[in-house]
């Protein structure tokens, strides 16, 4: 039913705005921005068919590549007004890295005047609560009116997300949702919810889960909605609101091969929707993703497909940051008797951060300081098995 229903839909596809509420025939606004270029010796809306040397370097020196700089249709007005914006982004917290992120995304900011149009913003949302470098993310929001966009944006979604601290959670966790227009997207996207019989309750934490979601059109949720149902996944449940999150960050065709990628390792269509109504997320990692991490467990820890199958949330863990260091941990413990060879090495895996170093690092630190080491990933463990013991390999 997972895949032959996503077929039978797909026959039917026809072109509709994308997850992000964009219309192919309108210019993205940032894009617009930068077309009309920025130089005291041209008029507004000129284009500029010659890289600006000046701007380059300057771009350059904020983490552009020569290339890249030379590529981009802007000419700063003014390099004591680009710096006093970097001032005053480092001013609120900015590192370097959120610096160079904003300028690459959007340097048009370059050109807007720090105190009069940018100052009131970042005030803005501190007062809200939430913390201006988040904005190194999602930046063309930093080119919105204050007024006419952000301030109504705002109230409307404090009349459905309640409080001021749940907003900056929502923010926090997606702020590009903060570029819907008002009228045109947000309004219509939460009346569609409403109609499609999304409890209030639901389109609030909906919101709070992702607040992209409201750059959906009303037709494409109907689709969402349409197709979680014939998954079998209830309206009035959790994995529903998580289930429109993920499918409005995904077109069929990309959900469609990485179902075909997991059926490619053997998984069935019902253990993968089982699976799936556990853990969503799992269709919204990258193919690369899925592959390393599928191949690590099956080839790496020699687990089971099905009990990979079992504990989806393993498909949410870093390989590299959470996995190896836990196993190495563990590996640790059996060769100094500390643990049985023989543990259940996927429960030993699953869990909180806390409740591992708690468990298993805390606990054995003073009488075996390898697991620090261990944990730390100073003792580097490459997946040999040998009877069921872990063999770590010291670099």
């Amino acid at each position: 039913m997972f895949t032959s229903f996503c077929r039978r839909r797909r026959l039917r596809l026809r072109r509709i705005p994308s997850a992000a509420g964009t219309n192919p025939s309108q210019p993205n606004p940032i894009d617009a921005l930068l077309s009309r270029g920025y130089s005291s010796a041209s008029p507004a809306g000129a284009p500029i068919s010659e890289p600006c040397p000046a701007t380059v370097s300057y771009l350059i020196s904020c983490g552009f590549s020569p290339a890249a700089a030379a590529a981009l249709k802007l000419r700063i007005r003014s390099t004591e007004r680009a710096d006093a914006v970097l001032a005053l982004f480092r001013s609120y917290g900015f590192s370097d890295a959120h610096i160079t992120r904003t300028v690459r995304q959007a340097p048009v900011v370059l050109n807007l005047d720090p105190d009069r149009i940018l100052r009131p913003k970042l005030d803005f949302f501190a007062s809200l609560g939430v913390q201006p470098p988040r904005f190194a993310t999602t930046p063309i929001l930093l080119t919105r009116s204050l007024d006419k966009h952000l301030v109504p944006c705002i109230q409307f979604l404090r009349g459905i997300v309640g409080t001021d601290r749940d907003i900056c959670r929502a923010i926090f966790g997606n702020p590009r949702g903060l570029s819907a227009d008002l009228e045109k997207q947000m309004r219509p996207c939460v009346d569609t919810l409403r109609r499609l019989g999304l409890r209030e309750e639901s389109i609030s934490k909906l919101l709070i889960l992702g607040m992209s979601v409201l750059l959906i059109s009303p037709d494409r949720m109907c689709e969402i909605f349409k197709d979680l149902k014939a998954l079998g996944v209830s309206v009035n449940t959790t994995a529903f609101l998580h289930g429109i999150r993920v499918r409005s960050c995904e077109s069929r065709e990309r959900w469609l091969r990485k179902v075909a990628l997991y059926q490619s390792f053997g998984v069935s269509e019902g253990e993968l929707l089982k699976a799936w109504k556990k853990q969503p997320n799992m269709l919204l990692y990258s193919e690369e993703n899925i592959t390393k991490k599928l191949r690590f467990y099956l080839d790496e820890l020699k687990l089971e497909l099905r009990d990979v199958m079992g504990q989806p949330v393993l498909m949410g863990y870093s390989v590299e940051k959470c996995v190896i260091p836990r196993r190495a941990v563990l590996s640790v413990l059996m060769r100094e008797g500390k643990i049985e060879p023989n543990i259940k090495l996927l429960s030993a895996l699953l869990g909180s951060t806390s409740k591992f170093s708690q468990k298993y690092v805390l606990r054995y630190a003073d009488d075996v300081p390898d697991v620090v080491k261990a944990y730390k990933g100073e003792i580097k463990f490459e997946g040999f098995r040998d009877h069921g013991v872990l063999v770590p390999v010291k670099p």
